[in-house]
């Protein structure tokens, strides 16, 4: 009778490749790589460069490719979204302005989606054991759209931790995208025009964008506070 052929351990370079594909070590680079946009931004400050430095000599078509790529690098590093938009309608005007911003808006949410879904879902939703944060996943799991959608017509709900956090969930990525471009399209707008409007702040175009930046951060202030004992139970 033949004795039993013992199986093989697997190679040392087929670990290395399971232990670089865990879910803890793709997490890991995701932190690397936030933090390290994070100090870039924070040490260079790029968002200058679409205002400041601009080349004179790039205009037209290839000004707002460049810029709407520029925009979703630069939102998905943490840089706020109405620097972005100012800069956009200033540099583009009010209607090319508004569709670079949109634009990047969707590029810099399917960014941050990918990277958060790839690198840092299998690690992350072990954790989700609380019963808020259960509330919260079953929420943007069962109702993408929705929930995607009133996140982003809320002026003050951060864009790139909420992009994350929606990648956790078990949310599609077309109502995701969808809720994204549907709900950027009020706050960017008003932000664009502004900023193609900065020098005649006296014309009426300017104050009416201005007073509904004013009027939308007021009723998200409201209520978020009328449902903050919603948020403690």
């Amino acid at each position: 009778m033949l004795a039993p052929v013992p199986r093989s351990s697997p190679s040392f370079a087929l670990r290395c490749y399971r232990a670089l594909l865990s879910p803890w070590a793709r997490f890991s680079v995701l932190v690397a790589l936030l933090g390290a946009s994070a100090v870039v931004v924070l040490l260079y400050e790029p968002q200058k460069l679409l205002a400041d430095g601009w080349p004179p000599h790039v205009s037209g078509g290839i000004a707002v490719v460049l810029f709407t790529v520029a925009y979703g690098l630069l939102a998905t590093a943490f840089v706020p979204r109405p620097l972005l938009n100012i800069a956009s309608g200033a540099l583009l005007g009010s209607y090319l302005g508004l569709a670079a911003a949109l634009v990047g808006t969707v590029l810099s949410a399917a960014l941050s989606f990918g990277l958060g879904r790839f690198l840092g879902q299998e690690a992350l939703r072990p954790l989700l054991r609380g019963r808020w944060l259960k509330a919260v996943d079953r929420q943007l799991s069962s109702h993408a759209f929705r929930s995607m959608l009133a996140i982003r017509l809320f002026p003050g709900v951060p864009f790139a931790p909420s992009n994350y956090c929606a990648a956790v969930s078990r949310m599609r990525w077309t109502p995701f995208l969808l809720a994204t471009f549907i709900g950027s399209i009020p706050n960017n707008a008003a932000y664009v025009v502004a900023g193609s409007r900065a020098a005649s702040p006296t014309s009426p175009v300017f104050l009416i964008a201005m007073g509904f930046i004013v009027i939308s951060g007021l009723v998200a202030a409201v209520v978020a506070w009328r449902k903050r004992h919603h948020l403690r139970r």
